[in-house]
């Protein structure tokens, strides 16, 4: 079986990749950049940063492929580490430079990369970093990383039930800590 073989499953090809075999990263490369390229451009408008986070987040599936723990599925595994690298890479333009970069006929970003930025300064961030590392995990699957309920599941380990559950719980203690 060649890498490019559909018989192949992305598990194998991580594992491949894990030692060593940039063939398989590439074959990873063609099944999911395309959908992680649009996921990412919904939530920033920066088209260079975009760009940037894809290859960035594929240099990390390179790097981390022996870290797979074989839960959840490999998109979704592929998907989170894009996503922290655009959050990452999100958060190193300080709110200075962006108000300067607007003030200057920068382009302005996304009400998402808005959002992202303002997390970290904001009551909001206060109120996420309270939160108990589960619960935490489930509000940035799902509303930061904009995963499903299933997605959320299989990509953090856990029965979507968990996932909902979790969520009502982490919603109500926000809802305190913002009051």
């Amino acid at each position: 079986m060649s890498d490019g073989d559909p018989g192949v499953s992305d598990v194998e090809l991580l594992d491949r990749v894990a030692e060593g075999d940039r063939r398989a990263l590439q074959t990873l490369y063609e099944r999911h950049a395309a959908w992680v390229l649009l996921r990412l451009q919904a939530r920033c408008a920066d088209r260079g940063v975009v760009d940037e986070v894809l290859q960035d987040a594929f240099v990390g599936v390179w790097r981390g492929a022996g870290r797979y723990r074989g839960e959840g599925e490999v998109g979704a595994w592929i998907w989170g580490i894009a996503v922290r690298r655009l959050i990452d890479r999100l958060r190193r333009r300080s709110p200075v430079l962006v108000a300067l970069d607007e003030r200057l006929g920068g382009s302005v970003g996304s009400a998402e990369e808005q959002v992202l930025l303002g997390i970290e300064h904001g009551d909001l961030g206060a109120a996420l970093t309270r939160l108990s590392p589960e619960l935490r995990a489930v509000v940035q699957a799902t509303v930061l990383d904009g995963l499903t309920t299933r997605e959320a599941s299989k990509m953090l380990g856990i029965p979507a039930g968990t996932v909902k559950t979790r969520m009502l719980r982490a919603r109500r203690q926000m809802r305190e800590a913002l009051a």
